[in-house]
């Protein structure tokens, strides 16, 4: 079991959903303690490999090379703990094929490929809006500058 999991369902919020527009639903839903379900699960999807897996896996199924072929940077370790999170999770299938050698395919379960529409939401956000966001960095860091070369002056 991953450090910091729970080995009991806890939740940090009502059993009953909260209306969009109710004013309690960012704290119940985004709670910043360690035990939150919630806040265990978003750490999970939000995972860089968890989200390049999932975009991966959406196309079709792979075996653990072509993944790891695929996802530039990421070391075996990384992608074996992130698949067998994603697993657990319910969102990728492992199947074991009886042949020699052992060839083990990966693909998305039902619940998985729903994550991925909500990835691609993401997606399309962050490429409607990176002409915005990079020029917000560019105007941060002229300004972070603009005061470390004020604080060296004085």
């Amino acid at each position: 079991m991953e450090e910091g999991t729970s080995k009991s369902p806890r939740h940090c919020c009502d059993t009953q959903p909260l209306p969009d527009d109710d004013p309690r639903w960012d704290v119940h839903q985004w709670d910043t303690r360690e035990d939150c379900e919630v806040r265990q699960i978003l750490d999970r999807v939000a995972d860089k490999w968890s989200l390049l897996v999932i975009a991966l896996l959406e196309q079709r199924s792979m075996r653990f090379t072509e993944l790891r072929r695929a996802i530039d940077g990421v070391s075996q370790r990384m992608l074996t703990v992130t698949l067998r999170q994603l697993e657990r999770d319910g969102l990728v299938l492992r199947t074991v094929h009886p042949v020699v050698p052992p060839r083990v395919d990966y693909e998305l379960t039902p619940l998985g490929a729903t994550l991925h529409e909500t990835i691609r939401a993401l997606v399309t956000w962050t490429e409607a809006h990176q002409s915005e966001i990079a020029a917000a960095r560019a105007a941060y860091d002229a300004r972070a500058q603009e005061r470390a070369g004020a604080m060296g002056s004085a």
